[in-house]
């Protein structure tokens, strides 16, 4: 027990006010009334991150810090706690815990089929991943055994957050203490958290991240247009009644000023809803995924608050060298750099709180996750401060907790040593608002120091030092020096020394009790011979000895730091093929080249090409460049615009169809381009610059595509074309009617091509009288309420007064006549019809109606409505005035599209020329952007191919690929690149086996899935 001093003062104490805690519920049994003051002394006082006071006194009275400092006078009525030179720090803080918040699973669906509409009752969401009004205490499972388990790790305060659904509900914050929630609460709403996953709901929409992303937005304006209305009918009692909705009238009364939690899956999230959050005004904390250093300059710029997770990957058993190969090459780094993170948000100066989210067992593995965290990097101060007061800082409780500064809650804990100096502190005791929770008792007895020692056969130094919960003795016997052991418990020592430097020396055992300076006590020798020792305290070890002991584990330590300078620099985007720099602008002259312009000047030959500031600058003979300008030798050559795939699923994130509704014209593929997709590479090494980024065929309205450039390395935002027109996909056939989607898939609307039909005219009128419901409103007509933001209507519109244009998937010449007049009877013109295999037996239709065609070259009979398929079909739809491109779809056809253009000189005697351009100029017309690219002309960007051969070729290679003026592939360098990557790739695997020996983790498989028309399966991550 450890010593405590009561001071009683008399008379006085009959005088002195008598403080109860103050709660509603009555006691059961006799009235407790512990000290409410105590003072901690002899201690080293961590106020706040570098803010160490040695000799500390702590002073606490009600649950509250009352003084912190050195010399302090110690309160008469105060209980007194000798630390002997502990630490004492700040309470830790979980800003995004999962204490108390049980995880939700999906349950097992039935034999009912797909499940559209909500199942929650009440004036709720019509989406079940919409509950911004829940209200994460309510549920919460607190108990002294699970709030037991936190404290232990030096935890006394936690922000436990709701983990299911789109808008998730309130999180609340909570004292670790062993009470009820009643006492233990500190807030119970603190922020509304928001998340791109919909969690556990069976419900069919969203079913991909892009359909997540919609109905955050649209949600976001029905709360809006809520807000309005009730305004409205503040003013106007007898206006018409509308729906009651919890979720919209939470949103709203949250406002603008309130922060949002916002749960994102990687760095390309944190983008993603930070322009949401600038859509909508919204004030936002990101918790991260671990994988922000992979683009901390462009944080750096933004500097978010951060929530990190200390989860970083575990190694691979590589043992197996063929089940190796199946870990790409980016896990592999991606291991190696990832417990850098923490210290790259710090050293960049962004602002973040660390959390143990992420972690399956945060009582096993948090303290070894942040001494990692340290190791690569990490200052203790700025881990301490990730979390304390940077947590209390985004909790607005900078006043509260956080610090041990007077006035805040008397939140702190008690450890043996300096918290972050190895993987597993030693602590005492946890004190959760001036309560004390003991781990392990504080030794009584602080030995460490000089002693002499008696056994009445000669007289010893002992030398004590070490820690105070883990001594270490060493007895001083004239010129020998043997290393013992001492154990303390209460007052009683026990020491276990060696007779000599022998290794065959039997040990002495001494057991003795502790009395003012003094320990006495009986002994043996190894020969069972009975003895008496003494041991006086002499004084305190030689600073010169403490030194030395101090560099010895300053030694110890430092075997086990890491060799930052060993790992190397990050690339652009994070993976094998990625740039140490964005390619830079470059002015060049290439010479002597064939090339093809896709002008009224055609293929010229023995020609130059300038390029400058990122545009074509010169085509012609003899042209200079001047000072500065690289020369490129064209001889042999050949020089192409850039090729623009019109139809491509690539550098999509998280499901490239949202097919729960028929029309999920809302969805915007622009909202998950994946800027790391490998594919972005692999096709500019196939002379591709342009893609448009297409939602699938799973619904007759489809949503939203993407025009970029593949500017590999670049954000997403910034791969996007800037000027270009807006683009929809809508689709015909059998994946719209849901004929190959098995048995279940019976109800959705429209179930026959018949349906198809009506369903788009169903959906346009609807537009039209949404437009007159809109303008009735602003007119002051109607029922006097404001018209409700619809994206999918206002959507249509677009489309409707030719401001986005539709690319729709097409196979039969029956449908395609039918869309073309549901267009043309709604007063607009279907842009593209992609695929369109039946298109030969309609061109003229096709070419009245103003359409582009985008085929295959030579697919068929993949499934039944292509049967009537035929090679000659792109053609002969260009013999009829059809501008004509040859689509991939696929991304492996993607990087040959210029051999999939020569098919259409073998099929049909095509010219080489007008087959070139089915894969540049024709497409950039059909993407309303041939002002920009698909041609090498003067103004032109520079998008440009230079090919080894005849570029429809099949032996042609694109050798260097640039982007405006920017060389984003060189055949040259990608041999260099290939050449690192197998360097590090044995690197990283000869690393990972000396750690990872014996983890019995198997390799998971390498690869993604790739999109396709008809990908309903998604790798989005629903919870």
């Amino acid at each position: 027990m450890r010593q405590k001093r009561w001071v009683f003062l008399g008379l006085m104490i009959l005088l002195a006010p008598v403080l109860f805690a103050q709660t509603t519920f009555p006691p059961h049994g006799l009235h407790s009334n512990p000290s409410r003051v105590h003072a901690f002394t002899n201690c080293h006082l961590v106020i706040s991150p570098g803010e160490v006071i040695d000799d500390g006194v702590l002073i606490i009275r009600n649950g509250l810090i009352e003084n912190a400092g050195r010399n302090l006078k110690v309160p008469a009525d105060a209980a007194l706690h000798d630390l002997k030179g502990a630490w004492v720090y700040p309470g830790l803080i979980d800003i995004y815990a999962g204490y108390g918040v049980k995880k939700k699973s999906r349950k097992p669906g039935g034999d009912s089929g797909p499940q559209y509409k909500g199942t929650r009752s009440g004036p709720v969401a019509w989406n079940d991943a919409v509950k911004p009004e829940h209200r994460v205490f309510e549920e919460l499972e607190h108990s002294p055994k699970s709030a037991g388990q936190w404290r232990k790790l030096g935890f006394t305060t936690v922000h436990a957050v709701p983990n299911d659904g789109i808008f998730r509900g309130q999180a609340a914050l909570l004292n670790l203490g062993d009470g009820s929630l009643t006492e233990d609460l500190i807030q119970a709403e603190t922020f509304p958290c928001l998340s791109f996953r919909k969690g556990v709901s069976r419900q069919e929409y969203p079913s991909s991240q892009m359909g997540s992303i919609a109905l955050m937005r649209q949600t976001f304006l029905d709360a809006a247009w809520y807000q309005q209305v009730m305004e409205v009918k503040e003013k106007l009692p007898n206006t018409p009644s509308i729906e009651t909705n919890q979720a919209l009238a939470k949103l709203v009364e949250l406002g603008k000023d309130q922060p949002f939690f916002f749960d994102c899956q990687d760095h390309q999230d944190l983008f993603r809803a930070a322009k949401i959050a600038e859509e909508f005004g919204l004030k936002t904390i990101y918790k991260a995924a671990g994988d922000e250093y992979q683009r901390m300059a462009d944080l750096e710029k933004w500097k978010p608050t951060l929530i990190v997770p200390l989860k970083f990957p575990d190694a691979y058993d590589l043992s197996d060298p063929v089940a190796a190969q199946e870990v790409g090459l980016q896990k592999l780094m991606h291991w190696e750099q990832a417990p850098l993170n923490p210290g790259r948000l710090a050293e960049s100066k962004i602002p973040f709180a660390l959390t143990t989210a992420d972690l399956k067992k945060p009582a096993s593995e948090f303290w070894g996750a942040l001494y990692k965290a340290i190791q690569h990097g990490l200052s203790p101060e700025d881990a301490l401060a990730a979390l304390t007061t940077r947590p209390a800082e985004i909790l607005g409780l900078s006043k509260r907790i956080g610090t041990l500064e007077p006035g805040k809650l008397a939140n702190f804990i008690i450890a043996s040593e300096p918290l972050f100096e190895g993987p597993k502190p030693h602590l005492f005791e946890t004190w959760v608002g001036g309560k004390q929770f003991a781990h392990e008792a504080i030794p009584e007895l602080d030995l460490r120091g000089k002693w002499q020692m008696s056994t009445g056969a000669g007289s010893y130094e002992l030398w004590i030092s070490g820690l105070l919960h883990q001594p270490k003795l060493k007895l001083i016997a004239g010129t020998d020096t043997l290393s013992g052991k001492i154990q303390v418990e209460n007052l009683n020592v026990t020491l276990l020394i060696p007779e000599s430097k022998s290794p065959k020396a039997g040990k002495l055992q001494l057991i003795g009790i502790y009395n003012e300076g003094n320990i006495t006590g009986p002994g043996s020798k190894p020969d069972g011979t009975t003895i008496v020792w003494t041991a006086s305290r002499s004084g305190d070890l030689d600073a010169e000895y403490l030194e030395k002991e101090k560099e010895e584990r300053e030694k110890k330590k430092e075997q086990q730091e890491v060799d930052l300078a060993g790992i190397p620099g990050l690339v652009y985007p994070f993976g094998p093929y990625g740039n140490a720099e964005v390619p830079q602008l470059e002015a060049v002259l290439i010479k002597n080249v064939t090339v093809w312009t896709n002008t009224d000047q055609g293929k010229m030959e023995g020609v130059d090409v300038l390029i400058q500031n990122g545009k074509i600058a010169g085509v012609g003979q003899g042209l200079s460049g001047g000072n500065g300008v690289l020369e490129v030798n064209g001889e042999g050559k050949h020089l192409t615009a850039g090729i623009i795939d019109e139809h491509s699923h690539i550098a999509i994130s998280r499901g490239v169809n949202e097919g729960s509704h028929a029309n999920s014209a809302e969805v915007r593929i622009g909202d998950v381009v994946n800027a790391t997709d490998v594919n972005i590479y692999r096709q500019l090494s196939g002379g591709v610059t342009t893609s448009q980024l297409l939602h699938g065929s799973a619904n007759p309205i489809g949503g939203q595509s993407a025009i970029i450039k593949l500017r590999w390395g670049l954000l997403p935002e910034q791969m996007k074309m800037e000027t270009a027109a807006p683009f929809i996909k809508f689709a015909l056939g059998e994946n719209v009617k849901q004929t190959n989607w098995g048995d279940d898939y019976r109800v959705r609307y429209p179930q026959t091509r018949l349906g198809v039909e009506q369903f788009f005219r169903d959906n346009f009128q609807a537009a039209l009288d949404y437009r007159a419901s809109r303008e009735a409103a602003a007119q002051g007509l109607g029922t006097g309420l404001p018209v409700r933001k619809d994206l999918q209507m206002e959507t249509l519109l677009e489309i409707i007064d030719s401001k986005r244009f539709v690319t729709c998937h097409s196979y039969v010449q029956s449908e395609i006549t039918m869309l073309m007049r549901v267009a043309e009877a709604f007063d607009f013109r279907i842009n593209t019809f992609t695929h369109v295999l039946e298109g030969y037996k309609i061109a003229d239709k096709l070419a009245a109606h103003g359409a582009t065609g985008s085929t295959f070259s030579d697919w068929w009979a993949y499934k039944y409505e292509v049967i009537d398929a035929i090679p000659y079909n792109a053609t002969l739809m260009a013999e009829n005035k059809v501008n004509v491109c040859i689509n991939s779809d696929d991304a492996e056809m993607g990087r040959r599209l210029n051999q999939e253009a020569a098919k259409a000189v073998k099929y049909g005697g095509l010219s080489e020329e007008e087959a070139l351009k089915m894969v540049t100029l024709n497409p950039a017309k059909a993407l309303r952007i041939d002002d920009k690219v698909g041609s090498v002309a003067v103004g032109k960007d520079a998008d440009v191919v230079l090919w080894s051969d005849h570029p429809l070729s099949i032996y042609a290679a694109a050798e260097i690929t640039w982007v405006d003026g920017r060389r984003y592939f060189d055949r040259k360098k990608d041999v260099e690149i290939r050449e690192k990557i197998a360097s590090e790739r044995l690197r990283l695997t000869k690393k990972m086996m000396e750690k990872g020996k014996g983890s019995g983790k198997a390799p998971a498989k390498k690869g993604k899935k790739l999109y396709h028309c008809d990908t309903y399966e998604t790798d989005y991550n629903h919870e």
